[in-house]
């Protein structure tokens, strides 16, 4: 991209329209949503919420949402979340303190990830939710209108988890405090003060007081940092290439890889433009000789999308780069520590595993390949970028998968110069 090359935008953020659909469809009056990402999770989650009665128009290239007050109705038979765990984590929160007795479901991939997470402090309201037995989904959710609010505690950090409780606690009776493993990313209590319902910090715990009125409101969807961080990686990975992103959210629990990509040693620029619900502006990156670095533990939340990303970049690194304390990636749309592995020695990338993480040594000597993705998005996506910086071919079994959240990938990749 040269200096006169328009700036690229990626995809509205999937996780803050997932939320900002779930929270209109519960507020009074008609809401306005703009920049409504195109990918298939967050159509899985507008779907949902059509089928519990919930109506959407479009105008003017905005989505509409008419709020239903909180009054859901039940379909006579089991939702499809499709691939989208967000869409059905947060689902079983909302409906885990109404009158229903609704089914979440979703595809095979959908029904490999662990749902009790969500389920045991869910069931601190009093809803009943039955999982299958390895704990996953088919979801049923019992609900319990009449749910105590009280103390809920959170073991693992995860925001679908944490929001999922907050949605819970907007239809308890009383002061809902979450506590535990809330240090994720903050966009449910963003847009809930946007809704006009009060949730207040003390920096170690969340109170919502219920139940609560949610009032219709607009929101403009900034682009996706977790989708920007692919085309910044390619311009990073790349000594003297340049990306520009406009346009895209910089909330500092989403920001950590900008951070990343100025330690491996690339030069990255950020102009702020606006700051409120959600932060955003542009960001610059232009490519180096990259360096090794090493992703701790506590870090790994706020990085947790971009993980493969960082292990591709690894590969360009000179150096060992690694990465640990990630089990999670173990329980994402793929095992992503085993895809990943095996995609990059495919490509000649040497690789170590462990239970929770991985090392890279850089540089790698590539060479063509056929990838398995396994159907995530995010290795998909990974692996396309290692291929343009690496000039390598790189055959991907299932590259449609990126649609899931980044429709339009490959021609914006190809802009990246």
């Amino acid at each position: 991209m040269t200096a006169t090359t328009p700036p690229l935008t990626v995809p509205g953020d999937k996780s803050i329209a997932h939320r900002a659909l779930i929270l209109a469809a519960l507020a009074r009056g008609e809401s306005v949503v703009r920049n409504v990402p195109a990918g298939l999770d967050v159509r899985s989650t507008q779907r949902a919420l059509s089928a519990l009665g919930v109506t959407f128009r479009e105008a003017d290239g905005a989505l509409l949402v008419s709020g239903c007050n909180g009054v859901l109705s039940a379909p006579g038979e089991p939702i499809d979340c499709g691939n989208s765990g967000t869409t059905i984590r947060l689902l079983a929160g909302v409906l885990a303190t109404r009158a229903l007795d609704v089914t979440l479901d979703g595809d095979a991939s959908l029904r490999g990830r662990p749902m009790r997470r969500v389920a045991e402090p869910l069931a601190a309201f009093g809803a009943q939710i039955v999982l299958s037995p390895a704990g996953t989904a088919p979801l049923r959710v019992r609900g319990n209108p009449n749910a105590p609010a009280g103390d809920v505690a959170i073991t693992i950090p995860s925001a679908q988890v944490k929001s999922a409780v907050l949605l819970a606690a907007l239809n308890a009776h009383g002061v809902t405090r979450v506590h535990g493993a809330i240090a994720t990313r903050d966009h449910t209590e963003r847009l809930l003060r946007a809704f006009g319902v009060a949730c207040e910090s003390d920096g170690t715990s969340l109170r919502i007081a219920g139940p609560a009125a949610l009032q219709a409101a607009e929101i403009d969807v900034p682009g996706d940092v977790s989708s920007a961080a692919f085309l910044l990686a390619a311009a990073a990975a790349v000594a003297g290439a340049r990306a520009v992103i406009d346009d895209v959210g910089l909330n500092p629990t989403r920001t950590a890889f900008l951070d990343v990509l100025r330690r491996f040693g690339a030069d990255v620029t950020v102009e702020a433009t606006a700051s409120a619900p959600e932060p955003r502006g542009r960001v610059t990156v232009r490519g180096a000789a990259l360096r090794a670095i090493t992703i701790a533990p506590d870090e790994v939340p706020g990085l947790i999308d971009e993980l493969p990303l960082v292990g591709v970049l690894g590969a360009f690194a000179h150096g060992t780069t690694v990465v640990s304390g990630a089990a999670e990636l173990r329980v994402k749309e793929s095992d992503r520590i085993a895809t990943f592995a095996a995609a990059a020695r495919a490509l000649g990338v040497e690789v170590e595993t462990f239970d929770d993480g991985f090392a890279v040594r850089g540089p790698a000597h590539f060479h063509g390949g056929a990838i398995v993705t396994a159907g995530d998005h995010r290795i998909a996506m990974a692996f396309a970028v290692a291929a343009r910086a690496a000039s390598v071919d790189v055959r991907l079994d299932d590259p449609d998968c990126v649609a899931v959240s980044f429709p339009g990938f490959a021609v914006a990749l190809d802009a990246v110069a």
